[in-house]
């Protein structure tokens, strides 16, 4: 062979390998899953309640629905919204829960 064909048959075994190369599968990354949420936003807690916005900040405004300030934001516990749910069912009346 001549050094042309010696060299191009050099650039053929390296692209032969770098495409070898590119067949194996990448490692995956590890899927790491968040922690559950304490704090939820007050649109989060309206949706969980299933109530809008702004009966939920009223609710958070009258003291009926215990939230936190952090800097600027407003968070309601999720233990807060569980709270409150469970005095509204406790405060009907057994007829009013039957109907």
């Amino acid at each position: 062979m001549t050094d042309r064909a010696t060299e191009i048959a050099s650039t053929l075994a390296k692209l032969a390998a770098l495409l070898a190369e590119e067949d194996k599968p990448e490692p995956q990354a590890e899927v790491r899953s968040l922690p559950a949420r304490v704090l939820l936003t007050v649109e989060e807690a309206a949706e969980r309640l299933g109530i809008g916005r702004t009966t939920t900040y009223a609710l958070v405004r009258s003291g009926e629905l215990d939230s936190v300030r952090i800097g600027r934001l407003r968070r309601i516990p999720k233990e807060a919204i569980d709270q409150y749910a469970a005095r509204l069912v406790q405060d009907q009346p057994d007829q009013q829960r039957a109907a």
